[in-house]
C-alpha cells in the first residue's frame, strides 16, 4: 500500500485568507496602509471591515490553495 502525499498549504494565501464556520473565506481590504488625509471618515471605516468571498472562481482556487481550511 502506497502513502499519499500531503498537501502543502501556500504560506502567503494563509496569511492573508481565513476561512469563516460558514465556509467563507475572510480577507482584509485594502488602501488602508497610507495616504488616509485625503479618504473620509466614512471610506475609512469601511476599510476596515473584513471583505468576503462566498462564491465563484476565487473561491475555487482558494481552496486550492489552502487544502486544510
Amino acid at each position: 500500500m502506497q502513502k499519499l502525499q500531503k498537501l502543502k498549504t501556500k504560506r502567503g494565501a494563509a496569511k492573508r485568507f481565513s476561512k469563516t464556520s460558514s465556509g467563507k473565506f475572510k480577507r482584509a481590504k485594502a488602501s488602508r496602509g497610507h495616504l488616509l488625509e485625503c479618504k473620509n471618515r466614512k471610506r475609512k471605516r469601511n476599510l476596515g471591515k473584513a471583505a468576503y468571498i462566498v462564491k465563484g472562481k476565487e473561491k475555487k482556487n482558494l481552496k486550492r490553495l489552502l487544502p486544510y481550511a
